[in-house]
């Protein structure tokens, strides 16, 4: 069985939910404190052991690769003023992996997203990480995934309970048994209405491939939005092998959305040793002004 060093991050969404700041910048590079938000994808992928990374990017994305590459003039003026912790961090970024960048063409939906990655991937397993989930668990969920493909040989995804009028904005998974983390899927349904969802386990940003799933992405019809469905293709998927789900419950961030892009920088923040007490002195200060009822 193939060892699963390969990990694709598909990072070409226009990040309309955050126009404006999304106009001239990549979504993927709004900073979390003091990172940008695929810098801690790269991180998760880089403790999990998978140290080829194949980041999908689109038009105005060059930041990205930017931003894992190295920087002479910027390294030169930090060495010359003294700054070594600064310097230390960005010339680790161009070290981190063998970082690779594939253009998709048009916005044609995640589906097809992954299936440009199919010539760098080639016969092998893989771990596809949507650069909106943050995950501050340590790369527990990403190598207890590999840790399960290992064990069984097959396809994983994750999945996490979410409340039953919010299925309705994910893709949506039976599965076998209701304990323990690991279980079989049986269903797999794109963005159902919550009346005839068959779970409340949503699809999380973290899934790992056997390459079967290629060949079935390349036949893949348009679904949900008109747009090549990852989750389609996973349906189809389940009837050629086994599909498993990776099933927990803490440690994720959607930073698609505002409220947990902000839930996250305090969050994320608040676990810094040199942030902590000075953060926590200003939230407190800010809960308690009048102003803001």
């Amino acid at each position: 069985m193939n060892r699963v060093t390969k990990a694709v991050i598909p990072a070409a969404g226009l990040g309309t939910r955050f126009l404006p700041a999304t106009k001239a910048q990549p979504k993927e590079m709004l900073p979390v404190v003091d990172r940008p938000a695929i810098q801690y994808v790269v991180e998760e992928a880089v403790r999990a052991g998978l140290d080829d990374i194949l980041i999908i990017t689109g038009r105005s994305k060059r930041s990205l690769e930017d931003h894992f590459d190295r920087n002479f003039e910027l390294e030169y003026h930090l060495r010359s003023k003294g700054k070594d912790a600064a310097l230390a961090d960005v010339v680790e970024l161009a070290d981190l992996a063998d970082i690779h960048y594939v253009r998709q063409g048009e916005p044609l939906g995640l589906g097809h997203a992954v299936s440009v990655a199919r010539k760098h991937v080639g016969d092998e397993p893989f771990v596809v990480m949507l650069g909106d989930d943050i995950m501050v668990d340590d790369a527990t969920v990403l190598g207890g995934m590999i840790d399960a493909y290992v064990e069984h040989g097959s396809s994983v995804v994750a999945l996490m309970e979410v409340p039953h009028d919010e299925i309705g904005s994910y893709g949506c998974a039976a599965v076998e048994g209701d304990e323990g983390t690991l279980r079989r899927i049986t269903d797999i349904v794109e963005k159902p209405d919550p009346e005839v969802a068959p779970s409340n386990l949503a699809v999380m940003g973290r899934y790992l491939f056997t390459p079967t799933i290629f060949d079935l992405l390349e036949k893949l019809e348009p679904g949900v939005g008109g747009e090549l469905q990852l989750t389609d293709a996973i349906s189809e998927l389940l009837e050629q092998e086994p599909v498993h789900g990776y099933v927990f419950s803490k440690g994720r961030f959607d930073i698609g959305k505002k409220i947990d892009y902000l839930r996250a920088t305090v969050e994320l923040a608040l676990q810094r040793d040199d942030l902590r007490d000075d953060f926590l002195e200003v939230l407190r200060d800010v809960a308690t002004r009048e102003d803001l009822g």
